[in-house]
């Protein structure tokens, strides 16, 4: 989603409309926290000047009118002196304090500009709570709302950004942080989050739902879904809570979407025998009722369009966004351009799954996905590794990114390639990371120097040649086409799950 110069429309009771427009994030001068955090596709994602502990998020959502009233508090510490600074935001603030003390405030285009009554020096703790209000799907930016409304609520998700739609944040995965969320909505509605439902209580006409989540999370994570549901709850074998839910009346794609949901303890204990322990203190999925046309990994409870169940059964999306809980959750990209990491990773998963489950070999699908893709020029003209603004989510960050590690696997070996994905995962658990750094790891502890092999498979703008150096099988290698088995059963359905995700997830990015 651009924001090198952004307009940001509020759609007004009269029909008229307001725009702002502002230009690139500049450099602060001293004292003042930067507009934006530096990601070089993205320059005013986030925020400089302070880093984010924790949030405690209440919202009060009205279905019928997709009226939002929310109050925020934000604990967070100065990493500079700061006079001013900037939070991500697009509904409308009401009030600002900071440390108790009330603030000045203005907001530009997604930002509200905050001026604390006394500067904060460099380690100083901070409060910050904002109240506000809006009805987030009238607002707009450059053009786009990333507000989904449901048959029977709405659903608060996205990627790269929602947060500015429901609360204000330093929107960028650099700087995450725990979280408190509780919604008040009509008390015959439920309510998912992420992390361990602490209370569910009733008042009046309507209900309150308090989720936390204890792990440090990107903003764009957090989020909340409203409608009616088909809820099972559960415990994993170690007492984990485990909570699916499916939109009630969902026919034949919610019957399937339940039945694939209901194998995510089997799915999560499967992948932390490949990657290491599950990150997380809960886990679930939902699936609303709506076809928003994508699903998005968030922390312990991915969200799912049905339409992904439109088909019939469709296992291998929940093994992709599962993997993501590993790859993209507790370990976060840097910056946007490092999204190989996720969706590469995620995809990657999906050929495991398939070779340890009778469907096929993952070197039997990388040598389907070569015959497939080998002379088709244009596919290789995308470097994932770098794949620029709008096209982090093109297809062959998800297929070229699985192909690179299934490579990676044949250069240097099952058990150095085990040892570099679950070091991978340990290192940089709660954290982020970079592909600079992921090189790095997988240099050391296959004592190889595979700088041609990255360069060949993430950043060349052509097909890597067959060659032995750059991970092809024997079969394959000097231009071969030959292979010794037929394609693999699984490999329709992964290409189909690809294609629907790569696809989707452009959809979201483009809302």
């Amino acid at each position: 989603m651009p924001r090198r110069a952004r307009t940001v429309t509020v759609g007004l009771a009269t029909g008229a409309a307001l725009a702002l427009t502002t230009g690139l994030a500049a450099a602060a001068p001293p004292g003042v926290g930067a507009p934006g955090i530096g990601d070089p596709y993205y320059p005013d994602y986030g925020n400089g000047g302070y880093d984010v502990a924790h949030y405690d998020i209440g919202v009060t959502y009205d279905v019928p009118t997709d009226r939002l009233t929310g109050r925020t508090t934000i604990t967070a510490t100065a990493t500079q002196t700061l006079q001013r600074f900037d939070l991500d935001l697009v509904l409308a603030a009401r009030t600002v304090t900071v440390n108790g003390r009330k603030a000045a405030f203005r907001q530009r285009p997604h930002e509200l500009v905050v001026t604390p009554a006394r500067a904060l020096a460099k380690g100083d703790p901070m409060t910050v709570t904002v109240t506000y209000a809006g009805v987030p799907s009238a607002i707009s930016d450059d053009g786009i709302s990333p507000w989904i409304r449901t048959a029977d609520g709405a659903a608060a998700v996205g990627e790269p950004e929602i947060a500015a739609w429901w609360y204000p944040s330093n929107d960028h995965p650099r700087d995450k942080a725990t979280f408190d969320v509780s919604v008040t909505t009509r008390r015959s509605l439920e309510v998912l989050g992420n992390g361990v439902l602490v209370s569910n209580a009733v008042k009046g006409a309507n209900r309150t739902w308090h989720w936390r989540e204890n792990r440090p999370m990107a903003p764009y994570l957090a989020f909340f879904v409203v409608g009616q549901f088909d809820i099972t709850k559960g415990r994993t074998a170690n007492g984990m809570p485990v909570v699916t839910a499916v939109a009630s009346n969902g026919g034949s794609e919610g019957r399937y979407a339940a039945a694939d949901l209901a194998r995510t303890p089997e799915i999560i204990d499967w992948e932390a025998s490949h990657y290491g322990p599950y990150p997380f203190d809960a886990l679930g999925g939902v699936a609303p009722a709506a076809d928003f046309g994508f699903a998005l990994e968030n922390q312990t409870r991915p969200v799912y369009t049905r339409g992904f169940w439109s088909g019939g059964p469709n296992i291998y999306v929940v093994v992709h966004e599962l993997a993501h809980q590993w790859y993209g959750d507790s370990v976060s990209v840097h910056d946007w351009k490092d999204i190989w990491l996720n969706e590469g990773f995620a995809s990657f998963t999906e050929w495991l799954w398939s070779e340890e489950h009778g469907e096929g070999r993952a070197a039997d699908i990388f040598a389907a996905y070569w015959d497939f893709y080998r002379a088709d020029t244009e596919f290789w003209t995308l470097p994932i590794g770098n794949p620029g603004a709008h096209h982090e989510f093109e297809g062959p960050v998800y297929d070229r990114g699985a192909m690179a590690l299934q490579a990676l696997r044949t250069r240097i070996g099952e058990s150095a390639f085990s040892a570099v994905m679950r070091t991978w995962a340990y290192e940089h658990r709660y954290g982020n990371g970079t592909i600079g750094q992921f090189v790095e790891l997988a240099n050391g502890m296959s004592d190889q120097n595979l700088g041609s092999f990255f360069q060949a498979w993430l950043y060349a703008r052509r097909a890597p040649a067959p060659t032995r150096s750059n991970g092809f099988p024997p079969g394959l290698r000097d231009g071969s086409t030959a292979r010794a088995v037929p394609t693999p059963a699984s490999f329709a359905t992964i290409r189909k799950a690809t294609a629907l995700l790569s696809a989707a997830e452009r959809r979201a990015a483009s809302r």
